[in-house]
């Protein structure tokens, strides 16, 4: 009895601390397999699978690691790049079906946007397409991107409030220079994947 109760403490210490082995004698092996307890039979079959499940997680892990550095070359092969009167600007872009749409967009090429300016604080421009969009009350800010009714690109150098989808945020440049930028006429935007 001695030696079931010392074998259940070591299968339990072994789950608890993720090793893949247990070592047990031949005797206790045999004395655990001869026990009629329920617990006595689970603990001798948790023993024997041990081995099999650290390998299956290792797999799994390795899948893992697999799995996302494919998925951050998938993403770095497919970054939006935006300029701006042939001004590059950086972009942090949103991660939303309307972004993936925009890069479906542009795979077979640049897409020119002829942006006009509206009020004091925004410039529009037409996609020529229709975008899944998520609009949402949003108070936008000088560098915001968003898409308007589905079909438009705004970019802001001030601040409005209104339902948009959030397309990325301009990280490069301060308000002054986004109104220097924007707020003096129309501008031409290009989106392209790099």
């Amino acid at each position: 009895m001695k030696t079931v109760i010392a074998l259940l403490i070591a299968v339990m210490l072994v789950s608890l601390m993720g090793c893949a082995t247990v070592p047990i004698a031949k005797n206790d092996a045999s004395e655990a397999a001869s026990a009629e307890t329920p617990q006595n039979t689970s603990a001798a079959v948790q023993a024997d699978q041990e081995p099999e499940q650290g390998s299956d997680r290792e797999s799994e892990e390795k899948m893992s690691i697999s799995m996302i550095d494919q998925t951050e070359s998938i993403t770095e092969m497919d970054s939006l790049s935006l300029t701006i009167d042939n001004t590059p600007v950086e972009v942090i872009w949103e991660d939303n079906e309307s972004i993936e749409a925009l890069k479906e967009l542009v795979t077979d090429g640049p897409l020119t946007v002829q942006m006009s300016m509206y009020s004091t604080f925004e410039q529009v421009g037409p996609l020529g397409t229709g975008l899944p969009r998520n609009d949402v009350q949003t108070v936008t800010e000088a560098g915001d991107i968003v898409l308007y009714s589905g079909n438009q690109i705004v970019i802001f150098y001030g601040s409005n409030s209104w339902a948009y989808t959030r397309l990325g945020k301009i990280t490069d440049k301060t308000a002054s220079e986004m109104k220097e930028l924007l707020g003096s006429g129309d501008v031409t935007l290009t989106l392209s994947l790099d």
